[in-house]
């Protein structure tokens, strides 16, 4: 029984549904805000793709004044560790391009291969997305391919440089030609040795342990075939453009001098 202002008892039931339902025994706080934990287990899909799903479910969700709901645990350490990841391929990227400056001295050709380094990325966004899409495993095998894209095309611009400066070979196709023919081999055996040790990763990618390392291999193997084919065909072809047109341009600067030195 109650008694209401006018000091009469009125019956609970009157006024109230009464239920018996089970209630937490602990009720745990953050920020001073009560808090309920769902957990739930992960099969046979990767961690990263079961997430965003559930937060896209939870965007269309209604929640009562001041209830939220938050994706915590592994998935909120993940996405922490993949901003950082994404901060130091920055550097990583800012790095490069003045390495390649140093290595050629010449702000033309750093530019080339540093522009030149996405596509050698394009077949790991691919194998990446076809893999289950980003994780931090895939972001470290995209700083992987980003080195051996930069070193196929320091080996072969570099040879480029050597075989006109020390060997006396003439500026042209046939030099282009000739250093992209003495590199092939080393850039093909560096691809099929690199891949043949990532195939049992991808293979075993489901053991216990390896959740990380196959969406590398798998990203690092799909790269390998844009990077090779970057190194082999599409870096030869814009260096030789490239140094055509700056040489034309030093030829018609000189042009004034060797006309007025006839005078």
């Amino acid at each position: 029984l109650l008694e209401n202002p006018r000091d009469t008892q009125v019956r609970l039931g009157d006024v109230a549904e009464l239920r018996i339902v089970p209630t937490p025994t602990v009720i745990h706080h953050e920020a001073l805000s009560p808090l309920i934990d769902v957990v739930a287990n992960v099969r046979g899909r990767d961690l990263g793709s079961v997430a965003g799903d559930v937060a896209r479910r939870l965007k269309n969700v209604k929640f009562p004044l001041e209830y939220r709901a938050e994706l915590l645990g592994e998935y909120a350490e993940r996405q922490a560790a993949q901003k950082r990841m994404l901060s130091f391929a920055i550097a990583a990227a800012i790095g490069i391009f003045l390495l390649l400056q140093a290595c050629f001295g010449s702000w033309r050709l750093a530019t080339l291969v540093f522009v030149t380094l996405p596509v050698a990325l394009v077949g790991g966004v691919l194998a990446a997305f076809a893999g289950g899409g980003i994780s931090l495993g895939s972001l470290v095998g995209f700083l992987a391919l980003l080195g051996v894209a930069a070193r196929n095309s320091v080996l072969l611009i570099d040879r480029y440089q050597s075989l006109q400066q020390y060997d006396g070979e003439p500026f042209g196709p046939a030099l282009v030609q000739r250093g992209t023919r003495e590199l092939v081999a080393p850039v093909l055996m560096t691809a099929v040795t690199t891949a043949l040790a990532l195939v049992p990763l991808v293979v075993l990618g489901d053991v216990a342990g390896l959740e990380i390392v196959r969406p590398m291999a798998l990203v690092i193997l799909g790269g390998l075939v844009t990077s090779t084919w970057l190194a082999l065909v599409v870096i030869p072809a814009l260096y030789l453009r490239l140094r055509a047109v700056s040489h034309r341009i030093d030829v018609t600067d000189h042009v004034p001098d060797a006309a007025a030195a006839r005078a």
